[in-house]
């Protein structure tokens, strides 16, 4: 059992799974499609420094800490877009002769919502939220958090289910809000 506590300890696991943690920092990037101008390194890094700033945290398990490490950058998107849509309404003003973003691609917006519905889930049921993290945002399969949990796969399938019709129905209300 991998177990990590303090700077030293979230060090040492930074730096073992650096791999597999850049693994997932590009594919999230990927899912957003090529308006994200943010690499995979440095959304890695950004991860590492929130991380770094909470010392406080215990991860008993390099599961627990690869979800950790999936929400934080998750978050760390989320905020991207939300800072990119607020410098182009006028955030950052500057005037120019020719658009200098790329039309907004959908699923920017889409994953702005995604992460929103999650954290509403968080708050409604932590343990579906962090099987969000871990099935959709780290890449754990159904098998492999079952294991982890001590659950049958069936039963993560369900709870799986569950969540998905949670977030579509946050989706639905969140873009009926938008027209």
């Amino acid at each position: 059992m991998l177990a990590a506590k303090g700077i030293q300890g979230h060090v040492q696991l930074f730096v073992s799974l650096y791999e597999e943690l850049h693994r997932v920092a590009r594919r999230e990037l990927r899912r957003g499609g090529p308006a994200f101008t943010l690499g995979a390194s440095t959304l890695l890094h950004e991860m590492y420094l929130t991380l770094h700033e909470r010392q406080d945290i215990a991860f008993p398990d390099r599961v627990r800490f690869l979800a950790y490490a999936s929400r934080a950058m998750r978050g760390l998107i989320v905020d991207y877009v939300r800072r990119k849509k607020s410098l182009k309404r006028g955030g950052n003003f500057e005037i120019t002769s020719l658009p200098t973003e790329p039309p907004d691609q959908p699923i920017c917006v889409e994953l702005q919502r995604l992460g929103d519905a999650v954290e509403r889930l968080f708050t409604f049921n932590p343990r579906l939220a962090e099987l969000v993290d871990l099935k959709y945002f780290a890449g754990f399969s159904f098998v492999d958090i079952a294991k982890m949990w001590g659950l049958s796969e069936r039963t993560v399938q369900r709870d799986w289910e569950k969540a998905r019709l949670f977030l579509h129905q946050c989706m639905c209300e969140d873009g009926e809000g938008d027209a």
